[in-house]
């Protein structure tokens, strides 16, 4: 149920391809925009995204039958939205952006 994972979207990204990333956090199942930030919430979900110098971190607490088609989309999305594969930097994933 906890999760902790980073993604290959660097930090020094430009700011064209978070206003798309932020369009796609909000099209996701559980996004509770009655917060300031990323944060997916529900029963038993509480998930947040924020941005470290190692990718996008991305946090929290998420039943893993929902976690492993929540976290497929958002990488689908996020891949066909930025025009690069999307996924962990430890898994052999990229940086497109980099200082």
């Amino acid at each position: 149920m906890e999760h902790d994972v980073n993604l290959n979207i660097h930090y020094s990204a430009p700011q064209e391809i978070w206003r798309k990333i932020d369009d796609i956090y909000e099209s996701m199942p559980y996004w509770d925009g009655t917060v300031q930030g990323a944060k997916w919430t529900g029963e038993n979900i509480n998930l947040w995204a924020s941005v470290e110098p190692g990718g996008v971190q991305i946090a929290g607490v998420m039943p893993d039958d929902i976690w492993e088609e929540w976290y497929d989309e958002l990488k689908e999305k996020l891949t066909v939205a930025l025009g690069y594969e999307i996924g962990e930097p430890e898994d052999g994933f990229d940086f497109k952006y980099w200082e």
